[in-house]
Order: structure tokens, then sequence, then C-alpha cells
């Protein structure tokens, strides 16, 4: 078990430790005493799976990686059905995925708990889009609690699970990136045991969602939620803060905004009403809170949620709101102090000294750390030979959700378009369909587990011609090397991968290390010029697992450098292929890295003079 891990899971009660807001979910998980988590990975969710897979034998309950989102909500149903405390999580394009059990499971409720985290990402640090899953959590009807911080996020977690038991219903927590990745002083509680097995009890007309059973469903759903408008009302988590300057102005806040508003809190006038549970909100709060007042400020980051509902209330009232109808803050993109500060000083309830005296104190001039493959990465010299294949080819890259996403960047550039998880064979089907260009749609093997499965039978079933490269690098590496279903671990057998492949269908198929960039060019171009649906595996194990391994085994990396005597000084390393331990010199020539070449050896075979050489054959 991990170090800090093991801390985590044996800290006493009243113990503080500095924690990410995702550690301090998993904590709470533990002091409550789940008795089953299941997920699928992604950031910004991703360490609460870090933690509670690496302790779950330990702490006595089940854990899961599930094959994707909807099926780890399930999971996570069937337990909290059976009476049992469940905790599932995800980002927030995996709440798409699990929408549809999700939404139902609003109406049958639950006989446990059942809380779902959802870790939103505004600003896309790590997404393909920053979609607001507030509005999810208000449209399916099911309670929603926003920590602002780590100490939050342990308690808000804690409490979810006494509110999904209170409503028999699914509770959402709600973080976004600057919520799940904050570290902060969290202080724990005592850790409860798990309960063990449970027992589903037979009910049909509350669990099986026929159509009739699910008319009643809805309407108990509507009554568990009049419940929650109670609790909304008198819980601590919806407090008023009265600022140190009176004023006629409040400020409503919420989430990772609130912390922004916090950092000016001895500058601002007026009152400040937090909201931590936000569905359903405290209306009758939100209009005490309004009294005296002339003017409401929101502060939220994405969608107006907070400000369409106190609108309606402060409309009633006659009182204005300063939001995002005003173009106070936007609606695209994450907030961060700068750009509440502005909004702040805007309105008239912070003075500009203050900002200036916060800036001050602000790290200026980082420079820029754009996201590149890893040196030694096998996506990019399977991404290298399918581009050396196409050359004389019009050829079209739906790409997928992976580290792989990286391939559109020059000198690759073998990434045309991007959706979600699994959708690089769905829409290189429809192309394959209806343009006359070649289709190479890249895949990881998690994704292809996760969601490529039923896209590349349709591909099959429709006789598209296309090529799918599943990029196998037996691990799901983007989020922290975690497992899935094609790698057999603790004691859970592996699902085939060419098995799988060819019960879709699939006649053609190859399999070639993904280093071997002869072969795999070679099988690029034979692809091409078939009928129906070919599918190549480029498999090697990632890069930066197997230096681990190697490195611990005692043995060494093999190092290669450039013999000077060789390098005609073309650039077709660097100006093709772009491995990061590749460097131009100032005399045009090349030199290796040594400090961040991993020894996969691929650029030597890359070289059309083969000046690339294992270390020992080197000359000066």
């Amino acid at each position: 078990m991990d170090p800090e891990n093991a801390r985590l899971l044996g800290a006493k009660p009243g113990e503080t430790l500095l924690l990410l807001g995702n550690e301090a979910i998993a904590r709470a998980a533990l002091e409550v005493g789940i008795d089953l988590a299941a997920t699928y990975p992604g950031t910004p969710s991703s360490e609460i799976g870090l933690v509670l897979a690496d302790v779950a034998r330990d702490a006595g309950f089940r854990f899961e990686w599930a094959v994707n989102e909807k099926v780890a909500m399930e999971v996570g149903a069937a337990a909290a059905l059976a009476g049992r405390k469940a905790l599932v999580f995800m980002k927030h394009v995996g709440l798409n995925v699990a929408s549809d059990a999700l939404t139902t499971l609003a109406y049958t409720g639950v006989r446990g708990a059942l809380v779902v985290v959802t870790a939103d990402d505004p600003g896309c640090h790590s997404s393909q889009n920053e979609q607001d899953n507030r509005l999810f959590a208000r449209f399916a009807n099911i309670a929603m609690l926003e920590p602002s911080n780590p100490q939050e996020a342990l308690e808000f977690t804690r409490f979810a699970f006494e509110f999904s038991t209170y409503l028999e219903m699914p509770v959402i927590v709600r973080t976004t990136t600057r919520v799940a990745h904050a570290r902060g002083p969290v202080t724990v509680g005592k850790r409860t045991s798990p309960s063990g097995k449970g027992r589903f009890e037979r009910d049909p007309p509350r669990f099986v969602m026929i159509p009739s059973h699910a008319r009643e469903g809805h309407k108990r759903v509507l009554q568990r939620m009049k419940l929650a408008e109670g609790i909304s009302e008198t819980t601590p988590f919806n407090r008023v803060m009265r600022l140190h300057s009176e004023g006629d102005t409040g400020i409503v806040t919420s989430g990772a905004a609130y912390t922004y508003v916090a950092d000016y809190a001895e500058d601002l006038t007026g009152q400040l009403l937090k909201l931590g549970l936000t569905n359903p909100l405290p209306r009758e709060k939100i209009a005490s809170f309004m009294k005296g007042l002339k003017r409401v400020v929101v502060i939220e980051e994405l969608e107006p949620y907070l400000e369409d509902a106190v609108r309606a209330i402060a409309n009633e009232k006659g009182i204005e709101v300063v939001g995002k109808a005003q173009g106070l803050t936007p609606r695209a993109g994450e907030l961060d102090p700068d750009a509440v500060a502005e909004a702040l000083v805007k309105t008239g309830v912070l003075n500009a000294k203050a900002v200036r005296r916060m800036r001050e104190a602000k790290i200026t001039g980082l420079p820029a750390r754009p996201p590149i493959l890893c040196p030694g990465c096998g996506h990019r010299s399977a991404a290298f030979a399918a581009r050396q294949a196409t050359r004389r080819v019009d050829a079209v890259f739906p790409l997928d959700i992976g580290c792989y996403a990286l391939l559109q960047f020059p000198p690759l550039s073998t990434g045309d378009v991007l959706l979600c998880m699994g959708a690089s064979i769905g829409v290189g089907a429809g192309l394959a369909a209806l343009t006359d260009q070649k289709v190479i749609a890249f895949i990881g093997d998690s994704t292809f587990y996760h969601a490529g499965v039923p896209a590349l039978i349709h591909a099959v079933h429709q006789g598209v011609s296309m090529t799918v490269c599943i990029l196998d690098n037996a691990t799901t590496a983007m989020t922290g090397h975690q497992p899935h279903p094609g790698i057999a671990e603790d004691g859970k057998p592996a699902v085939d991968m060419e098995a799988l492949v060819r019960g879709c269908g699939v006649k053609s198929l190859e399999v070639h290390d993904a280093y071997d960039v002869k072969a795999l060019t070679k099988a690029f171009r034979a692809a091409l010029g078939r009928e129906g649906v070919s599918v190549i595996i480029a498999r090697h194990e990632c890069r930066l697992l197997e230096n681990r391994r190697i490195t611990r085994s005692g043995a060494r990396l093999p190092l290669y450098a450039v013999d000077v005597a060789k390098c005609t000084k073309c650039g077709f390393c660097i100006d093709s292929f772009a491995c990061p331990a590749l460097v131009r010199m100032e005399d045009e020539s090349v030199a290796i890295d040594v400090a961040l070449c991993s020894g996969c050896g691929v650029c030597a075979d890359v070289c059309p003079p083969k000046a690339v050489v294992r270390v020992e054959e080197a000359t000066a």
C-alpha cells in the first residue's frame, strides 16, 4: 500500500491531514463505512479511485474498476438496492454515460445509500467539454451538494450518505477541478466498518420500471425532493456570512467561486450567502437573505444556475440581480481570483486597492508546459507508421479519448475528429460510408473496452471499409495507469482483446509491436486496400510502466546516441517523428538527451541514414 494512502486509512479522529479534495472524498467514504466503490477513471476524479483501490482490501469493502461509467452506476445501484452504502464517482462527461441508469434510479430510489461524485472541469483542463452538471441534478430531480475546499469535500460527502439514506434516493456531490485537486488541511472523523453483504428484497412495483410503475416513481421522486427542500432551508451548508462592512448589496456564490470571493472577505461590503446544498435550492433562505438589499451579485462558474433561481425570487421583490446576464462573469471557462476580483470591483463591493495588494503577492512569469507524448510512447510510433502509409492517400483520422489525442499535433497530424469515448470508430464508420476518403480510426485499449465494442459491431454490420488501430499499452495511462478488463489483476481474468475483436465479426486482424514501424507501415498500407473493417492492434506496454519495471529489476535501460559521422543533418527524425528526447543542435545536427531518452530505440529505425545507434556502438 502507498504510504500516503496507509496514513489516510489509519488517521485517528481529530487528526489533521494535508489532502487533495479527491483524497478527502475517499476518506469520507471510509468514515461512513462504504460497502462498495465503483468507477471508470477520469480526470479530475481519478485520485478517489487510486486511493480507494489501494486501501479496499485492508478496509474491508469491495472496489471495482468498471468497464465504463454506466456499469459502475449499475453496480453501485445494486449495492444500494440491497441496503448497502455505495460510492460511484466519475468525471463530468462520465455522467452522460451513466445517465440512463441514474435518472431512473431517481424514480426507484434506494434502500441503502448511493452517493454519486461528478467532477466537473471548467476550463477544459482535461476534457472535451465543460458541461455544468448542476443542470443534470436539476433536470434529474436529484439532490446535490457542492463543496468548496477539501475540508468541505470530506464533510459534504459524509453528509451525502446520511442524506441519501434519509431520502432513499441517490445524492450527487459535484466538485470541480479546483476543488478536486486543491490541497488543504482536513480534520478527519471516525472510521466505520463496512456492513458486509446485503440482501435484495423484491418489490417489483418500486424497482421494475415499466411505464405504469414509472409514473408512480415520478411522483415518489417529487415527494422526496420536497423533503430535501426542508433540509436545504436548515442545513448549515447554506449559510449567510456577515462581512466586516455593512451595505445594501448581497453576494451569492458556491463551489470553487466561493473560495475566490472569500479571499477578499475582509475588504468586501454587504453580506454573503454561501450555498453548499444547491439542489434543491433554499428559496426561503434566499428570499430572507434579500431583505433590506437593493442588489444581489451572483458569482458562479459556467452556467447561470444560481443566478436564474436568484433572479426569479428577486423579481418578485423588485431587487436588481447582477451576474452573467450583464456580462459580469463569463459562461465559458473557469473563474480565477483575478476574474472574481474584477467582477467585485465592477459592482462596487470591493475596493481596487485590495485587489492590487493581493496581486502583488501573485507568482508571475511561469513558463507554458504544453502536454506531449512521453519519450518512447508506442502511440507515437504507431501514428508515425500510419502517416508514412498514407503519404499519397487522402486519409482522415478520427481520434478517441486518451493520451493519443495528442496525435493531432504536428508533425504526426493524425487526428482530425475527437468527440467522446468510442466515437473514433462510430465517426469513422460514418465517414467511410459517406466519403471517398480512407479512414484510420485510433482508439486506446481501455477506451475500446469502454465504448468501442458497440461501434465496431456497427461498422462491421454496416459493411463499411475502414481501418481501426487499437493502441494497446496495457493500461489506462492518461488518468494514472488504472487497470481495465484486458488486464488480469487481483485474480480477475483478462478479457481477450483479439477474441473480442473477432467476436465482433472482424475478419482482418493483425497484431504488431507498436515499436515495429516497418511492420506497422506495411500493415496499414495493406489494410487501406481491403474491403470491410480491418483492425490493427499496435501493442506495447506503456513505456513509463515498462521503464519502471526494468529499473526496479536492477537492469539498465538501453541508451542510444547519434553517430555524428553518419548524421546528414536532414532533420527527418525531429521534423517527422518528434520524440522530445531528440534535440536539434546549433549546427543542425541531432543529439539525444540521455536524461529524457527511454531507450525504446524507435528513432534508430526512423532515421534514414541509420545514424542513431546503441550507445556502445556510437562514435564521438
